[in-house]
């Protein structure tokens, strides 16, 4: 694979046309995690034997037998541990895109789109990084994100983003997508779970819309500048780059089933072994696994990889299409 990649000149215009169209969405519709959110409401405050932070059937966990059978106070724990967790995780993704985008752009000629929209992205997920800790700072849970291995690397992922953008780009969506797809889930549901959840999750959704089509059209617009080769190293990187980033994004830290002593057998379960986990898994690349057809990275071998990994079904018809059916709880 050639270690600078240059992009595709066919659709060149049309390109810069979506990226000035999401450069403007950004300077208009923007929010502000300290404006947007009311921190200090009385309904946002984090108060003793809140029950709205109970981890609702939408999530994997609070709808396994295991969970549902705690006492009340312990599902509290859990579950705040849980979604605190989940913030600080989305925290460190955001950090490894800025690092990366910043990488990128300080490469880019003047003039260039990339780095008008790309910069704009940037201080949305610095945004979006306040937002995060805020949340977390406000539970009081001393939660680590990562697990050992990934907080010790994140700090260099960021470098592969200017000689293999490609790749780079992968990585984005694979951490991205699933995060999307699952707070779409909690959003179309009407559970009463904790408000400042509500409100990072709507802020987060309708930014992130943004950075996913960008991520998309990138990969449509540099992709095809690939030899034939590059192209079917792209396809083989493209699943284990999906796989890889969505455990380390969607599996909380050992640190979390030793604190509240989960057995192995519901680790297991939720993470990728019951069949309903399994539809869960396969359900956050639909999108992917479309944009992958399209790019022309859905190869015989490829194929056995998406298969091998767990991550293959079927492609969705459009960008951000629903599950039609309702996900089984995990056994």
């Amino acid at each position: 694979m050639t270690t600078m990649e240059t992009p595709a000149t066919q659709s060149g215009e049309e390109y810069e046309e979506m990226l000035t169209r999401l450069s403007d969405g950004s300077i208009h519709r923007s929010f502000d995690p300290y404006r947007d959110i009311d921190w200090d409401a009385p309904e946002f405050q984090v108060v003793p034997d809140d029950t709205r932070w109970i981890l609702p059937e939408i999530d994997p966990l609070g709808a396994h037998p295991w969970y549902k059978a705690l006492p009340r106070e312990k599902q509290i724990a859990v579950g705040m541990y849980r979604q605190a967790n989940v913030a600080k995780v989305g925290l460190g993704f955001e950090q490894v895109l800025i690092r990366g985008f910043m990488q990128y752009v300080s490469m880019l000629p003047n003039g260039s789109a990339e780095f008008r929209y790309a910069t704009h992205e940037v201080k949305e997920e610095c945004n979006h990084t306040l937002m995060f800790q805020e949340m977390v700072n406000r539970t009081g849970v001393d939660v680590p994100g990562f697990g050992p291995v990934m907080r010790r690397v994140a700090p260099f992922l960021g470098l592969a983003a200017w000689p293999f953008p490609s790749i780079f780009f992968m990585g984005v969506l694979a951490g991205e997508e699933p995060i999307d797809h699952i707070q779409k889930n909690y959003l179309r549901t009407d559970g009463d779970f904790h408000p400042t959840l509500k409100g990072v999750m709507r802020i987060h959704v309708a930014e992130e819309a943004r950075h996913i089509s960008f991520a998309h059209e990138f990969l449509r617009q540099h992709v095809p500048a690939n030899g034939r080769f590059a192209k079917y190293i792209l396809s083989l990187a493209f699943p284990i780059i999906m796989r890889i980033l969505c455990d380390v994004i969607v599996i909380p830290p050992k640190e979390f089933f030793k604190e509240f002593d989960i057995p192995k057998q519901v680790k297991k379960d939720l993470f990728w072994d019951a069949p309903a986990s399994r539809r869960e898994l396969s359900g956050y690349f639909g999108d992917v696994r479309m944009l992958g057809e399209e790019l022309g990275l859905m190869n015989r071998s490829s194929k056995k990889l998406w298969k091998l990994l767990k991550i293959d079904g079927r492609p969705s018809r459009f960008r951000s299409e629903p599950e039609r059916e309702p996900l089984a709880p995990a056994a």
